[in-house]
C-alpha cells in the first residue's frame, strides 16, 4: 500500500470533525479560508497552520488569484509531509477552490478571483515503529530516545537518527560518510512503519592542506597561523569549526567558509578550502547613555581591523563622562590598544594598551596614566581567561591633601559566559572573577584586589517572547594596604546605573575622618544585589520591575553610619536589531544617600 495518500475524496458523512476558520481581508478578494480537520488534535491543528502555504499567501500584500492557486496546489505536499512528521501515514487532503479541487485546475487556467478556499484533512490513525534501525554506528553514537519499536513513528525521528549516525562517523574521522541505503515501509493494515537505514562510513581521513581564497590585505601565512588547522591529524568536524571561528573572531573578515574537497588526496588526506571576504579595514562607532543625576556619557571609537596585514587591531577610544552631572565634574578618558591574534598560540591574543584619564569626582580629582600588556586565552566558546602586567601613575587631590599612587599590578580575570544573548539575555548565566595583586612604590601600599560578578537568567512562557527572571551579585575586596594607601581605582563605591539604581552615582562610600562627616572615599569591601522581572507586552515592547541593594565598608573604619542603601523602580524596553533601548525610572527605598527619582537611558539590558 502506498505510503502517501493524496486524492480527491470528500470527507465521509458521520465522521466527527474539528473545524477552525482563519479569515482576513486580502488583496486577492479572498472572503474565506477554512480548515476542516477530522481525527486530529491540538498538535495537528498547530502544525497544519504553521506549514500552510495558503495562510502565508493570503497574508502577502499585493498577491492575486494566481498566487492563491499556486499555494493551494502546494498545500497537498506540505500538509502530508507535516503529518508524516507527526506519525500519520494515511492522510487524505482536499483543497477546494470555490468548490473545485485545486489539483484539477490547470495552472494556466487560474480563475480571475477566488472567494472561498476550504482545506479538508482526514488525518487517519497514528503509526508506530515496528523496525527502527540505523546501522552501523560509530562508537558512542546516541540516537534519539524515541527511535525504537513501539514509539510514535514520526518521520523526523528517522531523519534525525540518520543525521546522528552520520555525525557520529564524522566525529570519528569518516568525513565522507553517507547513507548507503534506506528502506521505509508503511503497513497500513497494522499501522506500523518499518525503517531500516544502512550507513556507508567510507575511509577514515586526515586533514590535508588548507588553501586560501579571497585574501587581499590579509597575509595568507597569518591566516594559516590563526586558523591553526591540524594538518596531518585525523579529521574532526569540531576542529574544522574551531578554525573557522578563530578567523571570524579576528573581525577582519565579513564572511569565512571552510569547505572540504570533494575528492580525497591519496592515500587519506582531505583538503580544505578557506574562502574569505574581508571587511573594510576601518570602523567608527559612537554611543550615548544618559542618567538624570549622573549626566550623559558620550563614547567614540576608531578601529583599524588589520593594521599590518596580520590581523592586528588598533583601537582608539575616547570617553566623556558625567556631562551635566549634579554632584561631580566632567571625566575624560583616552585609550589606545593594539591586539594581535594567534600570539603566541592560536587561541591567545597579545595586547598592549595605554590610557590617560582625568576624573573629576565628587570626592576627589585624579590624573592617571596606565600602561599595560596582556595575554587573553580562549579556552572554549564559553570560557575566557586573561593575565597581564600593568603600570599606573595617579596624581590625586581631595579635601585632605594631595597623594601620588604609583604601582605595578598583575591583573587576572576568568569569564564563564553561558548567556544566549549578551545584550538581551533570556537564559543562561555569566560569571566573571578577577584577582589583581599590586606592588606600590613610595607612599602607595601593596596588596591585592579580588572581584566577582555573577548573573543568572531564567526565561519561561512563550518561547519567542518569554518572561525573564534575572539576578545579579557583585562583590569585591581589597587586602593588604591601609585605606588611604590604597590606589583609588581599587576602592569600591555603590550607587548609580551599574550598582544601585535610584541612588546617586557613587553616593555610598566610607567616612575615614569622623571630624569631617562630609569627607568620603571608596571602601575596601563591597557587595551589591540586583533582581529584575522582565515581561513582554508586544513583540517589540516590554516592561521591567527591578530592585537593587548595595553595601560598602572598610575593615579599618569603625562607624555607626549606614553602610548600605537600596533602590527600586520600573522600566520600559524597546527591541531593536542591535539590542533593546532601555529607559529605567528608580527611586531610593533604603539607606540615607537618596536624592530623589533617577532616570536611566541606554542600549541593552541593565545587566
Amino acid at each position: 500500500m502506498s505510503v502517501s495518500c493524496i486524492r480527491s475524496l470528500g470527507l465521509l458523512a458521520g465522521i466527527v470533525g474539528l473545524a477552525f476558520t482563519s479569515a482576513a481581508p486580502s488583496a486577492q478578494t479572498l472572503d474565506r479560508l477554512e480548515f476542516r480537520v477530522a481525527g486530529g488534535n491540538d498538535e495537528v491543528e498547530r502544525t497544519i497552520k504553521g506549514v500552510s502555504a495558503l495562510i502565508a499567501a493570503r497574508d502577502v500584500e499585493g498577491g492575486d488569484a494566481q498566487d492563491l492557486l499556486s499555494a493551494a496546489r502546494a498545500e497537498y505536499g506540505r500538509l502530508v509531509t507535516a503529518l508524516y512528521g507527526l506519525g500519520y501515514y494515511s492522510p487524505v487532503v482536499n483543497v477546494l477552490v470555490d468548490g473545485r479541487e485545486a489539483a484539477q485546475i490547470p495552472p494556466l487556467d487560474a480563475p480571475e478571483t477566488i472567494r472561498t478556499i476550504i482545506v479538508q484533512v482526514q488525518v487517519g490513525p497514528p503509526f508506530r515503529f515496528g523496525l527502527a534501525r540505523v546501522a552501523p554506528l560509530a562508537p558512542e553514537t546516541e540516537l534519539p530516545d524515541d527511535f525504537r519499536a513501539g514509539e510514535r513513528a514520526r518521520s523526523t525521528l528517522v531523519q534525525d537518527s540518520a543525521r546522528a549516525a552520520a555525525d557520529g562517523w564524522r566525529s570519528a574521522g569518516f568525513a565522507k560518510v553517507d547513507v548507503g541505503s534506506e528502506t521505509v515501509v508503511a503497513d497500513h493494515a497494522r499501522q506500523i512503519l518499518d525503517a531500516d537505514v544502512r550507513m556507508a562510513p567510507g575511509p577514515r581521513l586526515r586533514f590535508g592542506e588548507m588553501r586560501v581564497v579571497g585574501a587581499q590585505r590579509m597575509s595568507e601565512r597569518r591566516i594559516h597561523k590563526i586558523a591553526n588547522l591540524p594538518t596531518g591529524e585525523v579529521y574532526d568536524p569540531e576542529e574544522l569549526q574551531d578554525s573557522a571561528d578563530r578567523l571570524r573572531r579576528t573581525g577582519v573578515f565579513r564572511s569565512v567558509s571552510l569547505t572540504e574537497d570533494e575528492a580525497v588526496t591519496p592515500p587519506d588526506l582531505l583538503g580544505i578550502t578557506a574562502t574569505v571576504v574581508e571587511e573594510l579595514p576601518r570602523r567608527y562607532s559612537f554611543g550615548v547613555e544618559v542618567s538624570s543625576l549622573e549626566g550623559a556619557t558620550v563614547t567614540g571609537q576608531w578601529m583599524h581591523r588589520n593594521l599590518l596585514g596580520g590581523g592586528e587591531r588598533l583601537t582608539v577610544t575616547g570617553e566623556v563622562d558625567n556631562l551635566g552631572a549634579a554632584n561631580s565634574g566632567v571625566d575624560y578618558r583616552l585609550g589606545v590598544t593594539l591586539d594581535r591574534p594567534a600570539t603566541p598560540t592560536a587561541d591567545t591574543t597579545l595586547g598592549f594598551g595605554v590610557q590617560v584619564e582625568r576624573l573629576d569626582e565628587e570626592d576627589f580629582l585624579a590624573d592617571t596614566i596606565t600602561l599595560n600588556t596582556s595575554l587573553t586565552r580562549l579556552f572554549s566558546r564559553q570560557l575566557t581567561g586573561s593575565i597581564g602586567v600593568s603600570y599606573a601613575y595617579s596624581d590625586v587631590e581631595d579635601d585632605f591633601g594631595q597623594y601620588v599612587y604609583e604601582y605595578v599590578s598583575l591583573p587576572g580575570t576568568l569569564i564563564w559566559n553561558r548567556r544566549d544573548n549578551d545584550l538581551d539575555t533570556t537564559e543562561g548565566f555569566y560569571l566573571a572573577a578577577g584577582a589583581t595583586p599590586f606592588q606600590g612604590f613610595g607612599e602607595t601600599g601593596s596588596g591585592g584586589q579580588v572581584t566577582l560578578d555573577g548573573r543568572a537568567f531564567f526565561g519561561f512562557g512563550d518561547e519567542d517572547r518569554p518572561f525573564v527572571l534575572a539576578g545579579r551579585l557583585q562583590a569585591g575586596a581589597v587586602f593588604g594596604p591601609e585605606l588611604i594607601e590604597t590606589p583609588r581605582e581599587y576602592l569600591f563605591y555603590s550607587g548609580g546605573g551599574g550598582t544601585v539604581r535610584g541612588q546617586p552615582y557613587q553616593s555610598l562610600g566610607v567616612r575615614p575622618d569622623e571630624s569631617d562627616p562630609d569627607y568620603k572615599i571608596g571602601g575596601t569591601r563591597f557587595a551589591a544585589l540586583s533582581a529584575e522581572f522582565r515581561a513582554p507586552i508586544t513583540r517589540n515592547i516590554g516592561v521591567v520591575a527591578f530592585a537593587d541593594a548595595g553595601y560598602v565598608t572598610a575593615d579599618s573604619i569603625d562607624s555607626d553610619r549606614d553602610e548600605w542603601h537600596a533602590g527600586a523602580g520600573l522600566g520600559v524596553r524597546y527591541a531593536t536589531g542591535f539590542g533593546p533601548i532601555r529607559v529605567d525610572v528608580a527611586g531610593p527605598v533604603g539607606g540615607d544617600t537618596g536624592d530623589g527619582v533617577q532616570i536611566y537611558i541606554g542600549i541593552g539590558q541593565a545587566f
